[in-house]
């Protein structure tokens, strides 16, 4: 063979070789690649990587020409806040803000099936990985649509922002707590955002107008010391005990009015004791001959915004931790109760809110159906923006699906995945597009 013929041919092989290069890497970068690989980020907590997802989503934002911000809100840096903008048209009219959060909660490995940050697909295309559901989902859910909406020449009237807080599970406070009340935020003109919601078994979209806002109390106890043997009045012991007695008969009162299908679970006051402290150490265990002079408890309490605060508070301190009984208590409020007009933390869900109809026709125009619109049983960073008196949706297209946050072996379907993105282009092209004729 001539040495032309041989230049030829192994021109030829090489555009062959990469051409195949091209397209096996054209494979592998998917819409269901790309969420894969965000969830393989172990963003878990105690110890969260912030540093590599806002690279990971940065790169993709760099591939959608979005505009790309990272703040920071605490002195360390530690916790990167990634904002991410897609300009409207007319920029002037208040902006459609999208979030998610970054953080995850912890996976305990050995009671996964597959391991939590593999972000395994079987071949039913059930994809496992802590955060497929709460809420790293969303995230790559958000910036697909916008890749197809800006593939399709759509160009959004409002501005679109993206936010990506760190901290959500641990209640936002280095977030979107002080997201929300920094001069960037007020800069953004935000008139609606959605956040996240959760899944549902069934096949209709759920959809969160409040959360249950969470408080802490942590009930101390004192009373004499003395022999186990002893019998006296008011013992340590004895008077946490009549709290926790208390607390459990006003627990199940509730508990029994959603039993009785009178009311949704996030529609009552939840009170769930989570740890109990007391007892003289002695060696590996406690000394079973002595009544301790002090005892502690810790209570998780969630209240909807239906109901008044100020009851519950003298409710602890009448009731449950009455400084007669020789009860004293800490109660720590996790969050915002009342917007800065002192309203609920609610969104409207009528005629009221024109927000509310522009979302509702674009999940019909999706082929969806919404659910009737719940309070959220938990909580979400969506409390800090009601707090601005922004109205805001929790919203996670995921039917037939069974609801796995925080659960050993989370998982989305792919399937369920994809048709989340096309939810999401009827979603944004709406509400970015909405005007009212007072505007």
């Amino acid at each position: 063979m001539s040495n032309h013929l041989l230049t030829l041919a192994i021109v030829l092989v090489l555009a062959a070789t990469g051409g195949a290069h091209s397209e096996q890497q054209h494979q592998h970068d998917t819409p269901i690649s790309r969420f894969q690989n965000y969830l393989r980020i172990n963003t878990a907590h105690p110890n969260p990587n912030y540093t590599a997802p806002v690279s990971f989503l940065t790169a993709i934002a760099q591939t959608l020409n979005l505009q790309i911000q990272t703040l920071h809100f605490t002195p360390s840096k530690s916790k990167p806040l990634l904002l991410l903008t897609w300009p409207g048209s007319r920029p002037s009219l208040p902006s459609l803000l999208l979030n998610s959060h970054l953080d995850s909660v912890p996976a305990e490995p050995h009671k996964w099936a597959h391991p939590p940050f593999s972000a395994h697909r079987t071949a039913d295309g059930r994809i496992f990985a802590r955060g497929a559901q709460d809420d790293k989902c969303i995230a790559i859910q958000y910036l697909e649509a916008i890749r197809n909406l800006k593939a399709a020449d759509f160009v959004p009237i409002r501005t679109v922002h993206l936010s990506f807080v760190p901290d959500e599970e641990i209640g936002g406070l280095d977030g979107v707590a002080k997201f929300a009340a920094s001069e960037e935020f007020r800069d953004l003109n935000v008139g609606f955002m959605l956040d996240e919601g959760q899944a549902n078994p069934g096949d209709e979209f759920r959809v969160f107008y409040a959360d249950r806002t969470p408080w802490n109390l942590i009930v101390k106890a004192k009373g004499a010391p003395g022999h186990g043997s002893r019998l006296y009045d008011n013992g340590a012991m004895e008077n946490l005990m009549k709290s926790v007695e208390v607390m459990t008969r006003f627990r199940a009162a509730q508990f029994d009015v959603v039993k009785a299908g009178k009311a949704a679970i996030s529609e009552v006051i939840s009170v769930n004791p989570v740890y109990l402290k007391s007892g003289i150490a002695s060696g590996d265990g406690f000394a079973m001959n002595m009544q301790p002079s002090e005892a502690e408890a810790g209570f998780d309490i969630r209240i909807p915004p239906t109901v008044d605060p100020e009851l519950v508070r003298k409710r602890i301190a009448e009731e449950w931790a009455p400084e007669a009984r020789n009860l004293t208590y800490q109660l720590i409020e996790k969050g915002p109760i009342r917007d800065f007009r002192g309203r609920p933390l609610a969104t409207p869900t009528d005629d009221s809110n024109p927000w509310w109809s522009v979302f509702k026709q674009a999940i019909a125009s999706a082929g969806g159906k919404l659910a009737k619109p719940e309070i959220l049983a938990s909580t979400t960073d969506a409390r800090f923006m009601r707090q601005q008196g922004i109205p805001t949706l929790g919203f996670s297209p995921m039917t037939n699906t069974p609801i796995l946050l925080h659960d050993h072996n989370e998982f989305l379907k792919d399937t369920v995945f994809l048709k989340g993105i096309k939810v999401y282009e009827s979603v944004i092209s709406a509400l970015s597009s909405f005007v009212e004729t007072s505007e």
